[in-house]
């Protein structure tokens, strides 16, 4: 199990606590986010020192996310390799702190640090807004059905161009009639 106590970490001082665990957190994380389908077993290894007012976590994490292309919505296998640092004080420790650090300090609600809640946080972190198949990113063809077609920025604005720089010709005689207004003036 990937949770320690505060009393157990004590014992801890003089020497670094090594870990190495294959974990699931498949059910956890498809529950806290409905455009993850599935996660494979989280390979995770790292090491948590005690300090003298913080307990500091480094672990590197590996694993396959499936997600939902951005495209197509067809299902896309996103390996992840992640190295993760992390302080954590007690709420005793924090409030005796002297001056403010620069980095992020995660401030314990109780008397354990629980690996799996940051495991599940820092996968879900990294995860990008849109993700595409292999086929999808070789491809230039953009997906398109009866009166819609997904059309790329640059064809869109050239599109707005052509449309502003055409004029109806039912309108035409009457952008004549204000340019003669505005010659009479």
């Amino acid at each position: 199990m990937m949770k320690w106590s505060i009393g157990e970490l004590r014992r801890y001082k003089e020497e670094a606590l090594n870990f190495s665990e294959t974990i699931d957190v498949n059910e956890a994380l498809t529950a806290r986010d409905n455009e993850v389908l599935a996660v494979a077993p989280v390979a995770v290894e790292g090491i948590l020192s005690v300090g003298k007012n913080e307990y500091i976590l480094h672990y590197r994490l590996k694993t396959v996310v499936t997600v939902p292309s951005a495209r197509s919505l067809e299902p896309v296998d996103l390996p992840l390799d992640l190295s993760v640092d992390e302080v954590f004080m007690t709420r005793e420790q924090w409030s005796s702190m002297e001056e403010e650090r620069d980095e992020e300090i995660l401030v314990l609600d109780t008397d354990t640090i629980d690996l799996t809640d940051s495991i599940e946080d820092n996968i879900l972190l990294a995860i990008p807004m849109q993700v595409f198949s292999e086929e999808e990113l070789r491809t230039t063809d953009l997906p398109k059905g009866n009166d819609w077609e997904v059309v790329s920025e640059e064809d869109y604005l050239q599109k707005k161009e052509e449309v502003a720089e055409t004029i109806d010709p039912r309108l035409a005689k009457l952008s004549e009639l204000f340019n003669e207004s505005e010659d009479d003036k």
